[in-house]
């Protein structure tokens, strides 16, 4: 398990593999996004999309579906997020792509008030398998400090 001490500003995590089809990035649309560029083909040839792609807030998801998976093998004494901030969708995520993404941590903060717990600001970029960013976010994220042996 990994506790904020044992975070430090400069880490880096390269991981993921995650294959976008055209089923999944329908069914988000429909379901979350149902602008017409995600949905037809035909309506995309009219955007700067060429075709159909996924949702900006689809690309998320399988980001975060990526990073679970990261951290199922790489256990952190995780507390939730505070928040995402920086968030840019760099290039279109087609059906076909694979993804992949890549972290460093910018900040590490123990908290003043809460001893058990500190702060972590992070950036993820996701990658195409042309190694293009396609998505680029910047998170705050809580974590427990290591449990003391009283």
């Amino acid at each position: 398990m990994k506790y904020l001490e044992d975070v430090q500003v400069g880490d880096r995590a390269s991981f993921g593999s995650y294959a976008v089809t055209r089923e999944e990035v329908l069914d988000f649309a429909a379901k979350y996004d149902p602008q017409p560029f995600h949905l037809s083909d035909e309506a995309a040839a009219q955007t700067h999309f060429g075709r159909v792609a996924a949702s900006g807030w689809h690309s998320c998801a399988m980001a975060m579906a990526m990073l679970v998976e990261y951290l199922k093998a790489h256990p952190q004494a995780a507390l939730g997020a505070a928040g995402v901030d920086e968030l840019r969708w760099l290039k279109p995520v087609y059906p076909g792509d694979t993804l992949r993404c890549e972290t460093e941590m910018l900040e590490v903060t123990p908290s003043r008030s809460r001893p058990e717990m500190g702060s972590t600001r992070n950036q993820m970029t996701v990658f195409n398998q042309h190694d293009e960013p396609v998505l680029r976010f910047t998170a705050r994220g809580l974590m427990r400090t290591r449990p003391r042996a009283d």
